[in-house]
């Protein structure tokens, strides 16, 4: 259920991906900060309020760690998740170029 959110919020955001413009894994810190600053209303934000905290420092890099073992579990299925999804929309991408398009 939780991937299923997190799927979701990520593939409205693919084309950030296609252009570069960010990446799988700051897709997955801005989704966590989103459900972490609102009030849990399912079980999906009640889960995430209690197994994943977020550190963020001023030049915007961040850390996001677990307060359990079963939140470890859940950030490391989120983390290859977001991998996995941003190497299948760049595959996705890259099927009908040809190495004429990547010449100088």
């Amino acid at each position: 259920m939780i991937l299923k959110e997190f799927s979701t919020y990520i593939q409205s955001r693919k084309d950030e991906i296609i252009t570069g413009k960010t990446t799988a894994t700051k897709i997955l810190c801005d989704w966590i900060k989103l459900v972490i600053k609102k009030n849990p209303k399912g079980h999906a934000d009640k889960i995430v309020h209690t197994e994943i905290m977020l550190a963020e420092n001023n030049l915007g890099d961040f850390f996001i760690t677990a307060k359990s073992e079963s939140g470890r579990s859940l950030v490391k299925a989120l983390y290859n998740f977001a991998l996995s999804y941003e190497h299948y929309i760049l595959q996705k991408w890259l099927d009908d170029k040809t190495p004429d398009d990547f010449k100088k």
